[in-house]
């Protein structure tokens, strides 16, 4: 296995078990591939934990690489007994998960699995199985992922933690438990978009007509024409987005969608950030609305991209001759809808910061094109032009200012408050949950076989005296 593909597979590994607290891996073997005699290893409450569901679990974490922590034969059932805990409580408490939620987030991990790997064969190929099979194990495994973390945001939700808090978590940590925060920038930036010849944007409207058309006239069915020609990865699904609220669409399309009431009839042509869409109703659930589409978008010619950097060159020069600042550029001739508004600071949308929405970026998690330019700059220095992807995975022309660089440091309450808050909130859910487990264990009906039985748990309790 050449590097390349090893760090697919880590990508895929990484957003298949999704920072949950649990272990939730995909078990990869067919049934003709177990070669162990099945027996029971753990009861909890009225159901089993069966060899063979370990061993999977084992033979999934060591495709993927991933570290485990302790004997896998004690880690892995702990893990799964854990998850039996939880949705035990989540069938009291009532909790569910809407069907169209999830196999919506199966269309997401699917196509996610397909583009690292290449093809649908590829996946069934890496999974050890037919696509339909891997569809249902996903269905489940996102299913209950979804109820855990219900269940764990139940639990923890009236967690806070007060300046006062979070000084005396600081002052607690062992000196070698104060993480170290890597060099981070604060980055400013301005876009222009490339001007689109009105001929192409003309083009692409008249193919959505005709769509629409076809299929207002009973020649052509929706779906298959999504399939054929939507650029949208909604395409694999005949251009279907599953049932959701107004808030999950940008507000050009929810419009739409929301006010559909014929389902043979297709929409008006919408126009949004990401392109241009025809729109056909499927179902309508109360305050949800299931739709397909098809998305195409106008063609950006290399002339039109170099025009919008040529103007950007211009607009730089103006602001080191100081006829106005970069901030004031930001605000009135910038294009980022992101930052146009906040003086052109961007700001961190990574897994690592999206509670707090910091300005602050590790290296990594800046758009690629954005950290070549930052790379080689000092404070205060100002990019030339050049071409990126924006949020809506379209090619602009931008300019980026460095704010400031931040050399690597043990994190201190002055400049890392937000980061020691985290830490902090993130220390008292695990108590929570900790303390609710063990509380759960003793209420529940636990045996596990002694040959299972020689192991330091994470969780007290499990072994009954």
């Amino acid at each position: 296995m050449n590097r390349k593909h090893r760090n697919r597979i880590r990508k895929i590994a990484r957003f298949l078990i999704p920072g949950s607290l649990l272990l939730m891996a995909i078990p990869i073997m067919s049934q003709n591939d177990k070669n162990v005699v099945d027996e029971v290893a753990w009861i909890v409450g009225d159901e089993a934990i069966f060899r063979s569901d370990v061993e999977e679990q084992y033979q999934q974490l060591r495709t993927e690489g991933t570290a485990i922590s302790g004997d896998p034969y004690c880690f892995i059932p702990e893990q799964m007994a854990v998850e039996k805990l939880y949705l035990h409580q989540a069938k009291i408490d009532t909790i569910e998960v809407p069907e169209s939620s999830v196999r919506n987030m199966v269309d997401q991990r699917l196509n996610f699995f397909i583009n690292q790997l290449g093809s649908k064969e590829k996946v069934e190929e890496y999974f050890h199985k037919p696509m339909p099979v891997l569809r249902e194990s996903l269905i489940e495994m996102m299913k209950n992922s979804s109820i855990v973390g219900q269940v764990q945001r139940s639990l923890t939700e009236d967690v806070t933690a007060t300046p006062n808090e979070v000084k005396k978590y600081f002052n607690s940590l062992p000196s070698d438990s104060i993480p170290y925060v890597p060099m981070q920038v604060e980055v400013q930036i301005v876009t222009l978009n490339p001007n689109i010849p009105r001929q192409e944007i003309e083009d692409v409207k008249a193919r959505l007509r005709e769509y629409a058309d076809r299929v207002n006239k009973g020649e052509a069915d929706f779906s298959t024409l999504a399939i054929m020609y939507s650029e949208d990865g909604s395409s694999m699904q005949g251009g279907e987005l599953g049932y959701n609220g107004r808030a999950a669409w940008v507000p050009e399309f929810a419009n739409v969608a929301f006010n559909l009431t014929d389902p043979k009839k297709v929409s008006r042509i919408v126009e949004t950030e990401y392109g241009y869409h025809i729109i056909q109703l499927i179902d309508k659930r109360g305050d949800q609305v299931n739709v397909r589409h098809i998305l195409l978008t106008p063609k950006v010619s290399q002339k039109d991209l170099t025009d919008a950097t040529n103007r950007l060159d211009s607009v730089r020069k103006e602001i080191v001759s100081g006829a106005f600042t970069f901030e004031e550029a930001a605000s009135y001739i910038s294009q980022d809808k992101d930052t146009r508004n906040n003086k052109g600071v961007m700001t961190n949308n990574s897994e690592y910061s999206d509670l707090f929405r910091s300005s602050k970026f590790e290296m990594q998690d800046l758009p690629a094109e954005v950290a070549r330019q930052i790379e080689k700059m000092n404070p205060g220095d100002i990019s030339e032009a050049f071409i990126m992807k924006n949020s809506s995975h379209k090619d602009v022309a931008a300019i980026v200012k460095l704010k400031e660089r931040i050399p690597g440091h043990r994190a201190n309450l002055s400049d890392d408050y937000n980061l020691l808050k985290k830490m902090y909130e993130n220390h008292k859910k695990e108590t929570i949950l900790k303390e609710w487990l063990e509380k759960k264990i003793k209420e529940t009906y636990v045996k596990i076989e002694p040959s299972w039985q020689n192991c330091e748990f994470k969780y007290q309790g499990w072994i009954k005296q």
